[in-house]
């Protein structure tokens, strides 16, 4: 795609997108009830007015106000996930300008369990900041193998042709993570529940351990936006335009990884929210990346808290791990779109 420019337009997007103030009313709206479905439904279903009674009296002693308390580090925790997996997706579309871009399409994700689980195997690892630091690792060295052998060929990285490099990619990774399981029931019992992907074994310390490792990858995702909508007019257009192409890239891509790795590392694999998400919000405001992310932000939260709940209902009286519901229903979404021509680009 390209675009001529004069030096007194504007490239790094649009005035605010058509009808954003109503998509982010009904976003904050859609928020405050996936919040509330949290805390409402599970094994236990709490009615409106002991939920409401619990959230206004904090001094209240019952067993619907501990149920409702537990409930909360994990409405925190899944939004936070949620928001993290959305700018993570944002990001990946934005960088390789291909709109099927997900950190669990392109593999991420499986190689930042790789790391984990090896990690687990051979090195003892055990706190929250060492599973973060392999899986960052993890998820850097796949991203940088799946986006080479994408671009390897003619036509350079096409949706289709990182889709199946993903995909091939995945699927090796998923074979050496059982392979270093299998043989070892320690390390098989430890990481069984965390591998399928769940919102579920949070804490309060889980969050204040890796909110950091989020705030900043956030801050830079917020910073690299205006950018990012200059990329999108084509390398030669952005670099004309001032944009060092391959440091933006750079930053852009470590912002996506920081989020994803630190996502997979303390809730496990979780795919197609980025995807969802992205794709949700840039139908509704347009692709100007300065909205785009903050948005995904918010639809992402929603997604994997809906996803969520949808999980607690239909497990009942157990649950059924958040990451197989996005999965059900990300799975389809990602046939349809690269079933259409227009994916070859942004």
């Amino acid at each position: 795609m390209s675009k001529s420019l004069s030096l007194n337009e504007k490239p790094y997007g649009s005035p605010t997108p058509k009808h954003f103030t109503i998509v982010l009313i009904l976003c904050l709206l859609a928020l405050g009830l996936c919040v509330l479905a949290s805390l409402a439904f599970g094994s236990r279903i709490i009615g409106f007015k002991e939920l409401m009674d619990v959230l206004f009296n904090t001094s209240a002693d019952s067993y619907d106000s501990d149920v409702i308390k537990q409930r909360m580090t994990r409405t925190v925790f899944s939004l936070l996930c949620g928001g993290a997996l959305g700018i993570a997706g944002a990001l990946m579309q934005a960088v390789t300008r291909n709109p099927i871009a997900d950190p669990s399409i392109l593999g991420v994700n499986t190689g930042a369990s790789l790391f984990v689980v090896g990690g687990i195997a051979f090195f003892n690892i055990g706190t929250a900041n060492e599973f973060i630091l392999m899986a960052c690792i993890g998820a850097a060295i796949t991203a940088v193998f799946v986006l080479g052998v994408g671009s390897l060929g003619r036509g350079g990285p096409t949706p289709i042709k990182l889709v199946l490099a993903g995909a091939a990619t995945s699927a090796a990774l998923s074979s050496l993570v059982s392979a270093i399981m299998i043989p070892r029931s320690n390390v098989l019992d430890q990481v069984r529940r965390w591998q399928v992907g769940s919102v579920g074994g949070s804490s309060w310390s889980d969050i204040a351990t890796f909110s950091p490792f989020l705030l900043i990858a956030i801050l830079i995702a917020f910073l690299t936006a205006p950018a990012l909508n200059a990329l999108a007019l084509g390398d030669e257009t952005a670099t004309g335009l001032g944009v060092r192409t391959g440091v933006l890239r750079l930053i852009a891509s470590f912002a996506a990884v920081v989020l994803c790795g630190t996502i997979t590392a303390l809730a496990g694999p979780i795919g197609f929210v980025g995807l969802l998400a992205t794709h949700l919000i840039r139908l509704m405001i347009g692709p100007d990346q300065r909205y785009l992310i903050p948005m995904s932000a918010l639809a992402g939260a929603i997604v994997l808290t809906v996803s969520d709940v949808i999980g607690r209902i239909l497990g009942r009286p157990g649950e059924l791990e958040v990451a197989v519901v996005t999965a059900f229903v990300g799975a389809p979404i990602l046939i349809l779109l690269a079933m259409k021509s227009k994916v070859r680009t942004l």
